[in-house]
């Protein structure tokens, strides 16, 4: 027993490890080996699932050098590479580094398979601990910090893992295949809604919006504890005590609808549908989990050492479990990548994406329902209940643990966002404009420290971002949008573009009204665009509007049609107020795009700065970012600070308004 405790613990760090990396090894690929688009999103679904497909090799190589070998080995490279990415300024070889690290974390995996039958509470373990510290850091890895106390915490956290493996495993059962098959897809659906801070909070916010809208919250990280909580007490339940088969059929059956309602929740694209997405799809996976460890934890291990000619004809059997085992890790991992790629390479090729998690929740119900049909055959109805397995880890008191820690993140991430009235109207606003990449740099780092430098600079009072992601596992699963605004001490508003998860937001140190977005046509785009409109309330009456989009032009077009329809609704909305338009409007001055603003009566606010450049970041020639006004609203100062922590430049203005 104390030896599958050790295991268990190492295998959940194991599982913390492999997130980690995977964390910098996503968003790699679109910001340093996607080189800000210009790569085909082939070529980069094709670099992805290589290195899963070269993990295959994994699996025979087990048996001619020795799993503790192989295991050991690859642990090494995992841990070192994971803490050598605290150290790594970006660029190519922070992609290499991370790389290494995945393809060390792959092998490990099947080499950990080989030699462990019950992984099921070391993989839940890991999810959830996983899932509490990254809500604690509040979305931001360590690997991003820079500072002394994320060299402390990663090097305690690689001793440890590195520490567990000096001990030899006990020697395995022959269970277990269903259990490591499942572990890539239970990592792909819990970093994408069951376990993901970011869309908790992001959830929380929908839901204290209104009109399609989020908003900053207030404990926007209360329902991760929550479904931590519950994905973590049905997944380590299962071992603890044997269930009579009435509860067994309605935990075969239950788990498994569990996990698929939430997948076609989050499938809805709907923010309000994604806090039941996150706890009906916590509570599924746990139990589908669960239900993967019947088959070990249905056999009781050996009374007494076999005999020698026992042990002898029981090894090809327990040779091929290992295999079996091995292959089942990386075929699930692999599964993983397939459907991440799937899923996200919609969002250039445009095509329905909202197949892939329900499919993903089909295949592991599917694999879930057939492990756990033992506990509701016939037989095993009319005898006797199954004898408890004693469980590596108390369920109850383990639960509560990573609970607690979940719990610190509403304490110590969670800040409450301020607006206030000063005396008066203010004599002038700053407007900026900054469309940030999801929070990455051109060295491919997240930085939301340097994007706040460079929005601060002019002192803003509203700021208007594009391509805002607020949870997608691609980049990390990390909430750009929190951080940024916690760093700026500014209240927000959100409106979904691409989906739930990815838009525009407009940030003000004043209070906001009567928020408002428009979709907008697509027009062969493949990813979506809309308009997001809020009144400013400055006091004594003086509301201006303020209307932020990024428009997606089609592939060698202009965005005419969405340009109109932008100024169109920002109009409408303003109905003779002062107006402010601004965003990564994908069109020039003198194009038939940028034409529509002005044939709305709208004024360029930055013409006195032009040429004013803004994209790319560090070689800027194209002029695509903007801020239009109404007539009367007066524009002075336009710049585009310089820096590269996104691949466009913010631009700024001081618009003073017209008298009332």
């Amino acid at each position: 027993m104390r030896q599958r405790v050790f295991a268990t613990g190492v295998l959940a760090l194991g599982a913390v490890l492999v997130t980690d990396v995977l964390r910098v090894w996503l968003p790699g690929i679109i910001t340093i080996f996607g080189q800000a688009a210009s790569t085909p999103a082939e070529l980069m679904g094709a670099f992805a699932l290589g290195w899963f497909v070269l993990a295959l090799a994994a699996p025979p190589l087990i048996p001619r050098v020795g799993a503790r070998p192989v295991t050991v080995g690859a642990a090494v490279l995992l841990a070192a590479a994971r803490f050598a990415l605290t150290a790594t300024p970006g660029g190519r070889p922070q992609l290499w580094l991370a790389t290494t690290g995945l393809l060390a974390g792959l092998v490990w995996l099947a080499g950990t398979a080989a030699t462990t039958d019950r992984p099921v509470p070391g993989l839940a373990l890991g999810l959830a601990v996983g899932a509490a510290g990254h809500a604690v850091v509040d979305t931001y890895d360590l690997v991003w910090w820079g500072r002394w106390e994320a060299w402390v915490a990663s090097g305690v956290l690689v001793a440890l893992f590195l520490a567990g493996h000096a001990p030899r495993p006990a020697p395995p059962g022959v269970a277990g295949v269903r259990a490591w098959f499942l572990a890539g897809p239970a990592l792909l659906l819990a970093g994408m809604v069951a376990l993901s801070p970011a869309l908790a909070r992001t959830a929380t916010s929908y839901l204290q919006g209104e009109a399609g809208v989020a908003v900053s919250p207030v404990l926007g990280s209360l329902p991760l504890p929550v479904a931590v909580a519950g994905f973590l007490a049905v997944a380590l339940a299962a071992a603890a005590r044997p269930f009579s088969a009435a509860v067994a059929r309605v935990r075969w059956l239950g788990g498994p609808l569990a996990l698929l309602a939430g997948a076609v929740l989050l499938a809805l694209d709907r923010g309000s549908l994604l806090l039941p997405a996150l706890l009906l799809s916590a509570l599924g996976l746990g139990a589908c989990l669960a239900l993967a460890a019947a088959a070990p934890a249905a056999a009781a291990p050996p009374a007494a050492e076999p005999p020698a000619a026992a042990r002898s004809a029981a090894e090809p059997s327990g040779d091929r479990a290992a295999s079996r085992r091995a292959y089942a890790a990386t075929a699930g991992m692999l599964v993983f990548a397939v459907a991440a790629v799937a899923y996200y390479s919609a969002y250039d090729l445009g095509y329905p994406n909202g197949w892939v998690p329900v499919a993903v929740a089909v295949l592991v119900a599917a694999v879930a329902l057939a492990a756990g049909r033992a506990d509701v055959s016939p037989a095993r109805s009319a005898g006797p209940a199954r004898p408890a397995v004693r469980a590596p880890l108390p369920p109850v008191r383990t639960t509560a643990a990573v609970t607690v820690l979940a719990l610190l993140a509403p304490v110590v991430a969670d800040d409450v966002p301020v607006t206030s009235n000063r005396e008066g109207p203010p004599s002038h606003l700053t407007v900026v404009a900054y469309n940030i990449r999801m929070g990455f740099g051109l060295d491919g780092r997240l930085d939301p420290d340097a994007l706040a430098d460079l929005v601060s600079r002019r002192t803003p009072d509203v700021v208007l971002l594009s391509e805002v992601d607020r949870g997608w596992l691609l980049n990390g699963g990390h909430d750009t949008l929190d951080l940024l605004a916690d760093r700026l001490h500014m209240a927000y508003v959100f409106a979904p573009a691409a989906d739930p998860l990815w838009g525009d937001a407009v940030l003000s140190r004043w209070p906001v009204t009567a928020p408002r977005t428009l979709p907008l046509p697509a027009v062969g785009a493949p990813t979506g665009a809309q308009a997001l409109a809020v009144t400013l309330d400055l006091g004594d009456g003086v509301r201006p509007a303020v209307v932020g989009t990024h428009l997606q032009p089609p592939p060698g077009r202009q965005p005419v049609v969405q340009a109109r329809a932008v100024a169109d609704f920002a109009r409408r909305y303003a109905a003779g107020r002062p107006l402010v338009v601004a965003g990564d409007l994908n069109t020039e001055p003198g194009d038939a795009a940028f034409a529509e603003f002005t044939r709305a009566g709208l004024v360029d606010a930055l013409a006195a700065a032009r040429p004013l450049p803004t994209s790319p970041a560090d070689r800027p020639s194209e002029q695509i970012d903007h801020v239009f006004v109404t007539p009367g609203v007066t524009a002075a100062g336009a710049v585009a600070p310089g820096g590269t922590a996104s691949d466009h430049l913010p631009v700024a203005v001081t618009l003073t308004l017209p008298p009332t």
